[in-house]
């Protein structure tokens, strides 16, 4: 379950004996057995029934004649045989049967919920109908529904159905139904998407549901959209300040479910909320090819330095605002983010828990792998774009073992999928609530576009060129530079990478042995920019012992503090020169003048990326380009069968197709665009 929480959290270590599942079957984890990907058994077995106490403010849609509703668990854990115990958040009080957090919550009851209505919607079950219908009962009972928190929504419930508004540890806001949330956003996607599927099956209920929708809506109206149109200056850009817990995040999917309620249906109100909160996310799309973030838009409106994949749905989002508004000017942000920063992305590493800026959580999660999915997806549909889909599909590998683990993340005979992989490949083989929810969110898309799937499947990582990190601690220092090691690599708003920095006082340098590339590289140096800084750092290239001038970073290029966590700013910033170093350089200088500089990495980009999957009798490659012009490179993609070369330019458009029989690939790769080559 994710909040503004940027690093994954560790393990459970929890030996309660609760209720287990079955163990697994047979099938390896991965083989696909005959039929559809997705597989409810897990959830299933997450879910639950509770008849909760009397409790003011909080009711629900027919509790006198059916007092239990649908909630769900919140994390599993394996057991030693093999099959799972469900298990509550925080700590566990065995005298009490009560968790420090609860059994239950609001987060993924919602998310469970959309699950469960998009695959009744999809397939016609009538248990997912059934399973919906009871989650959006336990949800809307956590809703509070009369008082001064009318709309809000309480967070966790303990096992026997009693609320704890003010979990252990302590949530924001405490109370947990006291402002706008993480959870207040969800419960509005949860009702959106409800709405939409039951106003023809059961009028009745749906009506109780716009009802909620509507009062949630009022909530966010008096805590968050009476700033519509004020700004609030972050490092001296102006950021919307009436987004959702200030992040484009958890807006994201409050719009996805008014984009539903909209198309449905919905009242002025919810139009108007729509329509304010997606132009507050698209606004905070930022950068290009060249430039940090490339072309994201950002989760987080306080901090320039932060991107994260979880509840990365900004896109999807977009998309969805785009459609059901009639509004194209919302769909650009949306394209330039899958078409310039998914590329690099997918080349850079993939969707970690945190770029912030660089690669400093690099574990990866079933939520943070669907929420690019779903966007890519979404946006293609927007767009028309047959190449946002293909790297859906490439993305969407994750799960099939094209991950740090070489391991099937999702399988497909339990419904399971595990709690995060990082970087190093550990995995975590719990699967809880959150995890097994986005990863069946994922396996219906796929189920749904089945040419997705097919590159999916390609669970193998067959190669990766992307952007290199250097740690400043790593060079060679001199004329009075030294490395520092804060007590928090945490600054408020950014992560220093590598827990260290170097300090350079005017006249020091700092000289980094790097091996030799075959391509030019553009340097990224990630330092920390404070406004009125005179510090300046020059940048240069060895080659065969003649120098190369790359150009310049000026710390004092940055704004005012305005509402920013901490003072400054952490960001990879793009040399005022060429920038570019040359191919079979080893050697990279900087040198300040003017006053204490501080440089805690450099980020060297390939002017072309590339990223290769394999697997399933096919091979798919995707190029990316930081170049200012056209390049012709050439990949190797093994299988057999004539290869399929689709190049893209930077607003997703497809500008060229080519076929070749050769397993060496000569490809053209346009300015900030991108090419996939399949076979």
């Amino acid at each position: 379950m994710k909040r503004r929480s940027l690093l994954l959290s560790s393990s459970l270590a929890l030996t309660t004996p609760l209720l287990t599942s079955a163990p697994a079957d047979a099938t390896p984890a991965g083989q696909s057995p005959a039929g559809p990907l997705t597989n409810l058994a897990h959830l299933d077995f997450l879910r639950d029934l509770v008849s909760p106490p009397t409790q003011a403010g909080h009711t629900t849609y027919r509790i006198a004649e059916s007092p239990q509703i649908g909630v769900l668990w919140t994390y599993a854990e394996p057991n030693p045989d093999g099959t799972f115990r469900r298990v509550g958040g925080g700590t566990y009080h065995p005298d009490t049967n009560t968790w420090g957090q609860g059994a239950y919550n609001a987060d993924d009851i919602s998310r469970a919920a959309v699950v469960y209505l998009r695959h009744w919607r999809q397939t016609g079950a009538a248990t997912s109908r059934d399973a919906s219908y009871a989650l959006l009962r336990g949800l809307t009972y956590l809703q509070t529904a009369t008082g001064p928190n009318a709309g809000n929504v309480v967070l966790w419930m303990q096992p026997d159905g009693t609320l704890n508004p003010s979990a252990e540890p302590k949530e924001l806001p405490d109370p947990s139904d006291s402002g706008p949330s993480y959870w207040l956003a969800r419960t509005v996607w949860a009702l959106g998407e409800g709405y939409a599927a039951w106003r023809t099956a059961d009028p009745a209920f749906a009506a109780f549901l716009r009802e909620r929708l509507d009062l949630a809506i009022a909530a966010l109206e008096r805590q968050v959209l009476v700033r519509y149109g004020t700004w609030q200056v972050i490092d001296g850009d102006r950021v919307p300040a009436w987004l959702i817990v200030d992040g484009a995040d958890a807006t994201a999917e409050a719009v996805l479910g008014l984009a539903a309620y909209v198309q449905a249906g919905g009242g002025t109100a919810a139009r108007r909320a729509l329509s304010q909160f997606a132009d507050g996310i698209a606004a905070l799309s930022d950068g290009d090819a060249r430039e940090w973030p490339f072309g994201a838009v950002r989760p987080w409106a306080l901090s320039l330095s932060v991107w994260h994949a979880w509840a990365s749905q900004m896109p999807a989002a977009l998309a969805r605002a785009s459609q059901s508004l009639e509004d194209r000017r919302l769909l650009r942000p949306a394209v330039t983010d899958s078409a310039v920063f998914m590329p690099w992305l997918l080349t850079s590493g993939g969707p970690d828990n945190g770029r912030l800026p660089t690669r400093s959580d690099r574990t990866q999660i079933a939520y943070g792998l669907d929420s690019r999915v779903q966007s890519l997806l979404a946006v293609a549909d927007a767009s028309g774009s047959a190449g946002f889909r293909q790297l859906a599909g490439i993305t969407a590998a994750w799960y099939f073992g094209a991950n740090a683990a070489g391991i099937p993340a999702y399988d497909p005979a339990t419904g399971r999928t595990v709690d995060g992989i990082a970087g190093d490949g550990t995995v975590n083989h719990n699967s809880g609530a959150e995890s097994t929810i986005h990863g069946l969110l994922s396996m219906l898309a796929l189920d749904a576009n089945p040419g997705v799937a097919v590159i999916a499947r390609q669970g193998h990582i067959a190669e990766r060129i992307g952007t290199t990190t250097v740690e400043a601690e790593q060079a060679t220092l001199s004329g009075g530079a030294t490395v520092v090691t804060p007590a928090s690599a945490w600054t408020g708003e950014s992560l220093v990478s590598g827990g260290s920095y170097i300090l350079m006082p005017a006249s020091a340098g700092a000289r980094w042995q790097l091996p030799a590339a075959s391509q030019p590289q553009l340097v990224l140096p990630v330092v920390d920019l404070r406004p009125n800084s005179p510090a300046v750092t020059r940048w240069s290239a060895l080659t065969h012992g003649a120098g190369h001038a790359l150009g310049e970073v000026r710390h004092g290029r940055i704004g005012a503090q305005g509402a920013s966590p901490a003072p400054g700013a952490l960001l990879p910033v793009t040399l005022t020169g060429a920038g570019e170093l040359p191919p079979g350089a080893t050697d990279l200088v900087a040198t300040s003048t003017g006053g204490d500089a501080v440089v805690d990495a450099v980020m060297l980009e390939p002017l072309v990326s590339r990223y290769v999957i394999g697997g399933d009798g096919h091979t798919t490659a995707l190029l990316r380009s930081a170049a200012r012009t056209p390049r012709t490179v050439t990949v190797t993609v093994p299988a057999s069968g004539a290869a399929v070369i689709e190049t893209y330019d930077a607003a997703g458009v497809r500008r060229a197709r080519a076929y070749s029989q050769s397993a060496t690939v000569t490809a053209v790769v346009l300015p900030g665009g991108f090419t996939l080559v399949r076979r």
